[in-house]
């Protein structure tokens, strides 16, 4: 590649000028002028740049074609383009000028690059032109139609085109010798066709402007002043710049005359050397004329430049006054709103203090208040105890003489009943001249015949049936006036007759009031007469609520107690304990006035144990609702025992508690019991259950149904009279000092921790086995993990649980 001289350009000056053709690619034309700037150092750079009007305009309804397009749309947008035109064209500035290059523009607007670019060289005469090509292989087999191409094929012989590619020379075309008298001539024969409006005609008004419009050279001005105003300026220089690069000096139209007139007059050696000197001085003309034209154009911009920079800072020092004004403004208003709310507070705070000092005076004559109350309730509280004592030694004197007189009460009853059975049989014998197989009677027990309860239930009638028992039918009967009770023995499984009238005159002689009265018997019919009982069993309302009173909480407990009155009177007989051996909620009846009273007791004497204990027995007597209340020991030991009632009466009081089934009801309760949810699973027809009642009857229940009868507890005067005070008492509200914070239950061994409050002792032992160190109430660490036994707390506990269930 040949250097380039400094006579070899046409913008003239010291050092030739290098032309660069830049486009819309940033990033492209970034590269090209570094590469240029690296090849030419200390050159100026002038830039080419072909403006491309677009075919379409954008429209609410999409893209326009331009032709199609009202003047005001078009010209709207050609004035965007070159808005956007003019700002890029002056990035490419500023680098240059961040560069320290001297560099200026030349514009053309063309619908096609390439050509434009050739016309550019065509009127500048530009001798050195540096634009972006394909690489290298493609210009030499020349398959590309692109924008280099046609520059190397369509451009004057005069310019020398070096093409780049990613930072590197591919490809030079270089000038043909010899160009610069052509490129005078040139220059002149295009100017002058500038001058002449038919060769132009292709183009309106606005496309010659917009042809025509250059940019003076920046000589390294500020990076800062020319970002400042060259958004606002660049197309207005332009346009007057317009008449300047355009129109031709006359000096170049005479010269040309002047050759072509006196062409002829001459050899064709003289006219060369002639045209040469003409040529010359010209050019010297133009370039004195260009220089001058420049200079006048820098100045006028610079002048320009600095008026636009110090309106922008005129501007700029009215805006900031007037921020600062408005935030003077902004800030009185903000201190006169501060004071008021300062005042305000002061006003405030005056106010709770004299509320805080009031409320002081009478915090401190509350708590002398609460001194002296509290002085006076320790006093009763002493008091109260001292009264409880002697109503406790009062209750035990007077259940002592309560016992003393039942007991003598039941010796009296069995001294009328021996001396009443002795006359009776002794008159019996008398009539049937000492038969020992002869009927016994008494006062009060009678023996019924067959016709007297054929009568009574209309010959068992199925309308007079009222229940299927698991040793028989049960019928409903009338008899003087007086309702009965008939159950129908299965004979073929009892006793003989002389054992059966034993054994029913044994359990005749049975009275307490909580057991049904065994009125009499048949021994045609096998059949036991006693008193009906007119609201049925406790299993008609738990289950069968048709029609059927509900039953409270108050006549639930009360019921408890009634059958552990009536078992305990059951399981003391003399000389042998008599065993229910039934017990479940169908045989638990109930009187006008929901007393309770047991049925069917001693059945078990009746039939033989041989016989209870036969697999065919057992297959056609025993229901599949005894099973849940039997005792689990009877699988494997057949002989009956109080503790087997014990058992049943267990299950009995569960249902009384939750009125549910009572298969698997001893493991759900005790699965509440143990996750504290008991209150849950109780009978919402019963009422609000006071929780120490409930408490209470669940843990007796739990203790009846142990699967070993060794660990069931036996039924004491002391556990029935506390069964009939449950139901006797009010629940009274627990203080909460009484609960442990951790389980929220009342504590039984208080312990004092670290943090200063009181915790059940296995509760807390258990905080601190799980690696806590903390106070379950603050959640502080503590200083130490001590616990001291609450004494004073612990008796507090138990005074109050003695007194609530007194």
């Amino acid at each position: 590649m040949p250097e380039i001289s400094e006579e070899s350009g046409g913008g003239g000056g010291e050092e030739q000028a290098v032309h660069v053709a830049v486009g819309k690619s940033v990033q492209k034309a970034v590269d090209l002028l570094h590469w240029t700037f690296r090849r030419f150092k200390s050159h100026p750079v002038v830039l080419l740049h072909v403006h491309q009007p677009s075919s379409t305009i954008p429209t609410p309804l999409g893209r326009l074609p331009a032709s199609q397009a009202n003047e005001e749309l078009l010209y709207m947008h050609r004035r965007e383009e070159r808005k956007q035109t003019k700002n890029l064209l002056f990035n490419y500035l500023d680098i240059c000028s961040r560069a320290q290059v001297k560099a200026s523009i030349i514009t053309i607007e063309n619908d096609q690059v390439h050509k434009g670019i050739i016309e550019l060289v065509n009127v500048h005469g530009i001798r050195k032109l540096v634009m972006g090509a394909p690489p290298y292989n493609c210009m030499k087999v020349k398959k590309s139609s692109g924008k280099a191409t046609y520059a190397s094929k369509n451009a004057p012989t005069f310019c020398e085109i070096l093409f780049v590619y990613k930072g590197k020379n591919v490809w030079t075309r270089e000038a043909s010798e010899g160009s610069s008298i052509l490129q005078s001539t040139f220059r002149m024969r295009k100017t002058t066709e500038t001058d002449m409006p038919s060769l132009n005609s292709s183009h309106n008004h606005e496309s010659e402007c917009f042809l025509s419009n250059t940019f003076a050279r920046f000589n390294s001005y500020p990076s800062d002043a020319l970002r400042a105003t060259s958004h606002n300026r660049i197309w207005d220089i332009g346009e007057q710049d317009h008449n300047e690069t355009t129109v031709s000096s006359p000096a170049d139209r005479v010269s040309l005359s002047h050759c072509t007139s006196n062409a002829n007059s001459f050899s064709s050696e003289s006219f060369q050397c002639h045209l040469k000197v003409e040529e010359q001085n010209l050019y010297n003309q133009i370039v004195e004329i260009r220089a001058e034209a420049e200079t006048s154009k820098n100045e006028a911009f610079m002048e320009l430049l600095k008026g636009r920079r110090l309106e922008s800072e005129a501007l700029g020092a009215i805006n900031r006054v007037k921020t600062f004004e408005a935030a003077r403004e902004s800030e009185v208003n903000l201190r006169k709103e501060v004071e008021e709310r300062l005042t305000n507070t002061r006003r405030e705070l005056e106010e709770v203090m004299e509320q805080k000092e009031r409320l002081g005076k009478e915090l401190h004559r509350a708590m002398r208040n609460v001194a002296f109350l509290d002085c006076r309730a320790r006093e009763a509280a002493h008091r109260q105890k001292e009264a409880a004592r002697e109503l406790g030694l009062i209750q035990a004197s007077l259940g002592t003489l309560k016992h003393e007189r039942q007991k003598i009460y039941r010796q009296k009853e069995e001294a009328i009943r021996e001396l009443e059975c002795w006359k009776s049989h002794g008159q019996a014998r008398a009539l049937n001249g000492g038969d020992p197989n002869s009927v016994i009677t008494s006062t009060n027990f009678t023996e019924y015949s067959l016709s007297d309860l054929l009568a009574a239930t209309y010959n068992f009638s199925e309308s007079f049936k009222i229940g299927q028992g698991e040793h028989g039918c049960v019928y409903k009967g009338e008899i003087s006036d007086r309702s009965i009770v008939v159950k129908k023995l299965n004979p073929v499984n009892l006793h003989g007759i002389l054992e059966f009238q034993q054994e029913v005159k044994l359990l005749s002689k049975l009275k307490h009031p909580h057991l049904v009265t065994l009125i009499g018997s048949c021994l045609e019919a096998w059949s036991l007469v006693s008193e009906y009982m007119s609201n049925g069993s406790i299993q008609d309302h738990l289950f069968h609520r048709t029609n059927k009173r509900l039953l409270t909480w108050k006549i639930r407990a009360r019921i408890a107690a009634e059958i552990s009155s009536a078992l305990l009177y059951l399981h003391s007989s003399k000389p042998e304990a008599i065993v229910h051996g039934n017990l479940k909620p169908e045989n638990i009846l109930l009187d006008s006035e929901f007393n309770c009273k047991i049925g069917d007791f001693g059945i078990c004497h009746i039939i033989p144990e041989e016989t209870a204990r036969c697999p065919s027995f057992r297959g056609t007597s025993e229901r599949a609702s005894a099973f849940p209340y039997r005792d689990p020991e009877l699988s494997t030991n057949r002989n009956k025992s109080s503790k087997s009632d014990i058992y049943s009466f267990g299950v009995v009081i569960l249902q009384l508690l939750t009125g549910r089934p009572p298969v698997g009801l001893e493991s759900e309760v005790r699965r509440a019991m143990l996750s504290g949810e008991l209150a849950s699973i109780l009978d919402p027809l019963a009422g609000d259950w006071p929780m120490f009642v409930t408490m209470r009857l669940a843990e007796l229940a739990l203790q009846f149904c142990k699967v070993n009868g060794r660990d069931r507890p036996s039924l004491t005067p002391n556990m029935v009279r506390e069964l009939e005070q449950l139901y006797l008492a009010e629940e009274q509200p627990v203080p909460s000092y009484f609960l442990c914070p951790i389980l929220q239950e009342i504590m039984y061994d208080p312990h004092l921790a670290a943090d200063g409050f009181t915790y059940e002792g296995e509760a807390i032992r258990g905080w601190f086995r799980n690696g806590r160190e903390t106070s379950p109430m603050t959640n502080l660490k503590l200083s130490n993990l001590h616990l001291t036994p609450n004494y004073a707390l612990r008796r507090a506990i138990q005074d109050w649980l003695c007194q609530s269930r007194r």
